[in-house]
C-alpha cells in the first residue's frame, strides 16, 4: 500500500496467480449473516449499484438473514447509458472514481440507504475503457461520506468477479462494524 501525493492509499493485488482461489458461497454467506448483525445492531439500511458483478453482491446479500429488514434493494448498471442516466454518472469513463462515487451517492439517495456500496470495473479480458483487465473501482456512501477505492484483481475473469464480489462484502462488513471510519481514499 502507497501513499500517493494527495493522500489517497494504492494497493495492488497482483500475485502471479493465472487463477487466484474463489470465495465460496459458504464463506461468502457467512460474511453476509456477520455483515446482517452488525447493521441490525446499528440501525443500517444497506443498497448496491453494480455494474460488472451484474447484481451478484445484491444476490448474497438479500439470502443473508432479515436482509428484508435492512437491505434496500440493487441496481444493476451494467451499461454506460444506464450508468449516466439512471445513476447519474458524469459523461465520460465510468471505470474511474467519480463514477463509483457518484454511482454510491445515486443509490444511497434512491434507495434511502445509509450505506450504499458501488462497484463499477473490467472484469477482462478485453476491456472497453483504458485500464487494465481485472481492474475496480469501489464506492462506498456511509451517511452522506464517500470513500472510493481501486483495486487491481488478478486471474480471468470469474476470478475477478469472486474477488470483487468477497471486496464488497468486507467493506459494508467493516462499515457497518464501524472498524472503518468514513473517509476518501483510493486503494488501488
Amino acid at each position: 500500500m502507497s501513499k500517493s501525493p494527495i493522500g489517497l492509499q494504492e494497493e495492488e493485488h497482483m500475485n502471479g496467480d493465472p487463477r487466484p482461489e474463489l470465495p465460496s458461497d459458504k464463506d461468502l454467506d457467512d460474511m453476509c449473516r456477520q455483515l446482517a448483525a452488525a447493521v441490525e445492531e446499528h440501525g443500517l439500511s444497506v443498497a448496491t449499484a453494480e455494474s460488472l458483478t451484474a447484481g451478484n453482491i445484491a444476490a448474497h446479500l438479500g439470502k443473508a438473514p432479515d436482509a428484508g429488514s435492512w437491505f434496500c434493494g440493487g441496481i444493476v448498471a451494467y451499461t454506460r447509458e444506464v450508468k449516466h442516466s439512471v445513476l447519474h454518472v458524469p459523461d465520460g469513463p465510468v471505470v474511474c472514481e467519480e463514477a463509483a462515487r457518484v454511482m454510491a451517492h445515486s443509490t444511497a439517495t434512491l434507495m434511502g440507504a445509509s450505506l450504499a456500496l458501488a462497484v463499477t470495473g473490467e472484469a477482462g479480458p478485453d476491456t472497453q475503457e483504458n485500464v487494465r483487465p481485472g481492474t475496480v473501482w469501489f464506492g462506498v456512501v456511509d451517511h452522506g461520506t464517500a470513500e472510493t477505492e481501486k483495486q487491481v484483481f488478478s486471474g480471468d475473469p470469474e476470478a475477478v468477479l469472486g474477488a470483487t464480489v468477497e471486496h464488497a462484502i468486507q467493506l459494508l462488513l467493516r462499515h457497518a462494524s464501524g472498524r472503518l471510519t468514513p473517509s476518501s481514499r483510493v486503494v488501488n
